[in-house]
C-alpha cells in the first residue's frame, strides 16, 4: 500500500539545520544508512537510542509503503581513540585486558548487539556490513583521493588534504565549523607530526609493530581510517548519492564530516541528501558515563540487578518510555519517568485490549478518521514520536468513552480505530504487549512441562526410577512441583 502518497513527511536535514519536505531520489524507495556500534563492549543505552530512532524511521518509512534498503555497518576495524587518529584500538585493547583474539572481541560484542536489538523488538537492518570485510573497497577509495589530488602519503600513512579540499569544496558544511578557526586553535601535536595540516585526517595508518589487525596496502601494512569504512559501505550499497544517513549527535563532527569530504572528493558530489542526528542520554541529570560509573546496561535494566533503579524495566518500557522524547531531544533516564512511563505503558495497552469488549451503535460521535490523521500527522512531523503516543492515548480515551457509555461508535469506525491502534503501537513503534508474550510464554513453559511428565511416566512404567526421579527433581529445583494423584500428574509452580 502506498500510503506515501497520501503523506507529506518532513525530515530536519542537519546540514541545512531546517526542517524539510522528503522527496526520495528514487520515487517509492528510500536508501538509508546508519553508523553501527564500535563492538568492543557491550551496547550501552545512549547506543540504543540512536539504533531505536532510526529502527522508528525505518518502520514508519517502511509503514508507508516506501521499498527501504537500510544499512548499518559494523565497525570492526580502524577506529582509534580521540577521534579515529591515534591512540589504543579499543577493540585490540579489550583483546589484550580479556586475553582473546580480536576477532573474538568482534564477535562477543556484536552477538550482544544483537540480542539487545532483538530483546528491543527492533529490525535488522537489510545489510549490516563490516569494516574489515571492505578493506579491498577503502584501499580503492584512497588510491582514487590521491589520484584526485586530495589525499597525500607521508612514511606510509596516507591523509585527507583538508585544506585543498577546501580550496574546491566547504569543509565544515556539515558541523558549521570554519576551517580558518579550527586551524587558528589547534596546537600541532608530536603524533600529528606527519600532517602537513593539524586538521589532516588519516585514510590509511601504518601499523606499529604491536598493532594486530594489520592489512597490506600500497603505501604500507597498516589499517584503514575511522572514517574511511562508512563512505565506502554506504556509497557501496546505496549509490554516490542516496536519501538519508543517521547517526549520534556526536558524531556530527569529525565523523560525518569527514565522511562528506571523502565522498566528495572522490565521487564529486554531495552523498547525502539528508543528514539526520539523535541526541543522546542523560543518567539522573548527568551525562551517562562509564569513567564516574553513572551508567546502566540494558540488560541490568531488565533484570533490576542495578543500584541505580530498585525494580527491573521491561525492554519494551523502557523503548517506550524513550520514545516519549522526540529522537533530537536530550533524554534523562530516572526512577520516577520511568515508573511514570511504566503506568502510561499498561493503561494504553489495557485500552488496546479492551477494543473487544466495545459494544457499537448505528452513529459515532467519534471523528475516528481525523484522529487517524492526526496520528500520521505527528509522524511525518520529523518522527515525532511524542505527540503520536498522546495521540494514541486519544485513542485509548476514546475507547474507555465508549466502554462507559458517554460516547457511541459504529462497527466502521471500530475498526478502523482498532486497526490505527494496531498500526502505530506495534507495527510503527515496535511495541509489545507484555501481558499477551507473558500468556504465551505461560503456555509455552506448560507444554514443555507436560512433556516430561510424560517422559517421567515412561521412565516409571519402564522402572526407569533414576529418569523418573532426576525429571521430578530438577523440575522442582526450577520452582516447578510435580503432584501424583489417580487421574494423573499435575503440576504447580513455586
Amino acid at each position: 500500500m502506498k500510503r506515501y502518497e497520501e503523506q507529506e513527511l518532513t525530515i530536519y536535514n542537519s546540514i541545512s539545520k531546517k526542517k524539510e519536505k522528503f522527496v526520495p531520489i528514487n520515487e517509492g524507495a528510500i536508501g538509508m544508512y546508519v553508523c553501527g556500534p564500535t563492538v568492543y563492549s557491550n551496547v550501552h543505552l545512549g547506543n540504543c537510542r540512536t539504533f531505536l530512532s532510526f529502527d522508528l524511521v525505518f518502520r514508519y518509512l517502511k509503514h508507508l509503503g516506501y521499498k527501504v534498503r537500510y544499512v548499518r555497518n559494523i565497525t570492526d576495524a580502524g577506529h582509534l581513540e580521540n577521534d579515529g587518529e591515534s591512540g589504543d584500538d579499543p577493540i585490540l585493547k579489550k583483546a589484550r585486558i580479556e586475553q582473546l583474539e580480536p576477532m573474538e572481541v568482534v564477535q562477543k560484542y556484536t552477538v550482544d548487539f544483537h540480542n539487545i536489538m532483538k530483546t528491543f523488538n527492533a529490525h535488522p537492518p537489510s545489510i549490516e556490513p563490516t569494516a574489515t570485510g571492505h578493506i579491498v573497497e577503502q584501499i580503492q577509495i584512497v588510491e582514487n583521493i590521491i589520484e584526485q589530488g586530495y589525499a597525500y602519503e607521508k612514511n606510509g600513512s596516507v591523509y585527507f588534504d583538508v585544506m585543498k579540499y577546501n580550496e574546491d569544496h566547504k569543509y565544515g558544511i556539515l558541523s558549521g565549523r570554519n576551517l580558518e578557526d579550527m586551524i587558528a586553535n589547534t596546537r600541532e601535536l608530536a603524533a600529528q607530526s606527519d600532517k602537513k595540516n593539524p586538521q589532516d585526517f588519516a585514510l590509511w595508518k601504518k601499523a606499529d609493530p604491536e598493532h594486530i589487525m594489520r592489512w597490506p596496502s600500497p603505501w604500507s601494512v597498516g589499517f584503514p581510517g575511522w572514517h574511511l569504512e562508512c563512505t565506502v559501505m554506504s556509497t557501496k550499497y546505496l549509490g554516490n548519492q542516496f536519501d538519508i544517513h543517521g547517526g549520534g549527535m556526536d558524531l556530527k563532527f569529525p565523523h560525518h564530516e569527514c565522511e562528506i569530504a571523502q565522498a566528495e572528493a572522490s565521487n564529486g558530489q554531495n552523498p547525502v541528501n539528508y543528514w539526520m542526528h539523535a541526541n543522546m542520554l542523560t543518567l539522573n541529570g548527568k551525562k551517562m558515563s562509564k569513567s564516574t560509573g553513572n551508567f546502566i546496561l540494558p540488560r541490568d535494566m531488565f533484570s533490576g540487578d542495578n543500584d541505580i533503579f530498585n525494580k527491573p524495566f521491561a525492554p519494551t518500557v523502557v523503548k517506550f518510555f524513550m520514545y516519549q522524547a522526540q529522537y533530537r531531544s536530550i533524554l534523562d533516564f530516572s526512577k520516577e519517568a520511568l515508573e511514570a512511563s511504566e503506568k502510561g505503558f499498561n493503561r494504553l495497552m489495557d485500552a488496546y485490549r479492551s477494543i473487544g469488549g466495545v459494544k457499537t451503535s448505528e452513529s459515532s460521535s467519534i471523528d475516528v478518521t481525523r484522529w487517524r490523521q492526526s496520528c500520521y500527522d505527528a509522524m511525518n512531523d520529523d518522527f515525532n514520536s511524542p505527540i503520536l503516543i498522546a495521540q494514541l492515548f486519544e485513542g485509548a480515551k476514546f475507547i474507555n468513552s465508549v466502554l462507559d457509555g458517554s460516547e457511541i461508535i459504529t462497527e466502521k469506525d471500530l475498526q478502523l480505530l482498532k486497526q490505527t491502534m494496531q498500526d502505530f503501537i506495534f507495527d510503527v513503534l515496535g511495541l509489545v504487549d507484555i501481558a499477551e508474550s507473558t500468556a504465551q510464554d505461560g503456555n509455552k513453559l506448560s507444554e514443555t512441562i507436560k512433556l516430561l511428565i510424560q517422559l517421567r511416566d515412561k521412565a516409571r512404567a519402564n522402572k526407569d526410577f533414576e529418569t523418573s526421579d532426576k525429571i521430578r527433581d530438577e523440575l522442582q529445583k526450577a520452582g516447578i512441583q510435580l503432584k501424583d494423584g489417580k487421574d494423573g500428574t499435575t503440576f504447580s509452580l513455586n
